[in-house]
């Protein structure tokens, strides 16, 4: 029962909460961004690649 009382008095401090929120908020964003740059450089590769073969 420990760790449960520990994580109420986390969540009743509201500096916490907030650091969580922040903390969601960067992986979340993390996570688009990855994808995004993911789905980019595929486009930019086969771009790239076509613009190659008619040159």
């Amino acid at each position: 029962m420990k760790h449960i009382d520990k994580l109420r008095v986390l969540l009743r401090e509201r500096r916490a909460v907030t650091a969580l929120e922040y903390g969601i908020i960067a992986g979340v964003l993390g996570l688009v961004l990855i994808v995004l740059f993911k789905n980019l450089g595929s486009t930019l590769s086969t771009l790239f690649s076509t613009i190659g073969k008619s040159i």
